[in-house]
């Protein structure tokens, strides 16, 4: 059809790809249009896969189960990302309940915010708001009183992994960016530029206490001019361990790599000091028998977590708290390997 200029419309192809599958994130157009091609996505997640550009919430049921909304109640999702325990929650809300959300990443928050407006949450039972863990004194003042439930997945969705263009991860050459928000701070690749051997050291071992930290942070410095991507970090650090390529490494180099990636997106990020300022804010949002649910994903968010409820509980201002975290069920591990390591803790307040 032409249009009014009498010019030949140019209608935009999708991406091909080579062979019968795609392999690379932009030309998996099923997966990212999961909407209109429900059945083909379905046959992913049965695969134990995430499908491109989606995120699968872990541990719903045990969330529920904890924070037990209630319709009329006002909650908190402080890390909304795809937004799949945040539409489980309104479902327990509504009507008349509201819930508030946070998320610092603008990138993702856009594509979440348009899918959660188009399932029809309007901002009255639902406010989103651009923000990290800061931000919740402000929505308690718009909210006009404090939460009846607080949830923060701590975990990096899986839209930011598989997305190459993030360089999150090393199984796909991308910018080693690792920034949560993009418009803000240094890239991971900028930040090793910065430190010195024994800065990198340190950095390694108490982020993510990577055992051979002291080998890989000399390759690395060494090294430091010319990792600009995913890949050349993760080549660095599989050459410091012994191996040629990081392709064929095994189980226990390609741990440390994820480690050392670990470690630089918390520094990135300054992930541990959001952490912390949440959880000393925490108490102060919510109400009196409030609850809180928090998914953690490694030892160093973990022990924080606990650290805080633990001291909260001894102040008086928990009444009770879970000593042990809760683990996914087996069949969620088995069936969505991304939950496997994942943590659930609670506090109730006082």
């Amino acid at each position: 059809m032409d249009n009014v200029n009498n010019e030949p419309v140019k209608t935009k192809r999708r991406i091909r790809y080579k062979g019968s599958h795609p392999r690379h994130f932009k030309e998996k157009y099923k997966e990212l249009n999961f909407e209109k091609y429900a059945l083909d996505v379905e046959k992913v997640i049965q695969s134990r896969k995430t499908p491109a550009g989606t995120h699968r919430p872990i541990c719903v049921n045990e969330v529920l189960d904890i924070l037990r909304p209630l319709p009329g109640q006002i909650g908190l999702d402080a890390t909304l990302g795809f937004g799949g325990h945040a539409v489980e929650l309104l479902k327990k809300i509504i009507p008349n309940g509201r819930l508030f959300a946070l998320d610092v990443d603008p990138l993702e928050l856009a594509h979440t915010e348009m899918r959660l407006r188009a399932m029809g949450f309007t901002d009255k039972e639902l406010v989103i708001k651009r923000s990290n863990f800061a931000g919740m004194f402000k929505l308690m003042g718009e909210a006009g009183r404090s939460f009846d439930f607080i949830l923060a997945d701590l975990g990096v969705s899986s839209m930011q992994l598989d997305n190459p263009d993030r360089g999150f991860t090393f199984k796909r050459e991308g910018p080693l960016d690792l920034r949560l928000n993009p418009e803000r701070g240094q890239s991971a690749a900028k930040l090793i530029r910065t430190l010195d051997e024994k800065q990198l050291e340190t950095l390694f071992f108490e982020n993510s206490n990577e055992p051979f930290a002291r080998k890989i942070a000399l390759a690395v410095f060494k090294n430091r001019d010319k990792i600009n991507k995913t890949t050349d970090l993760a080549s660095v650090i599989a050459y410091a361990l012994g191996k040629k390529s990081y392709l064929d490494c095994g189980i226990a180099i390609t741990t440390s790599i994820r480690r050392v990636f670990q470690a630089l997106r918390i520094e990135v990020n300054d992930e541990f000091s959001v952490l912390e300022q949440f959880l000393r804010n925490l108490p102060f949002c919510l109400k009196s028998q409030g609850r809180v649910a928090i998914l953690s994903f490694h030892s160093g968010e973990d022990n924080r977590v606990i650290n805080y409820f633990e001291q909260g509980l001894k102040d008086g201002l928990y009444a009770d708290i879970s000593y042990e975290p809760i683990r996914p069920s087996q069949s969620e591990q088995y069936s969505n390997p991304r939950a496997t390591s994942a943590l659930l803790r609670w506090a109730i307040r006082k």
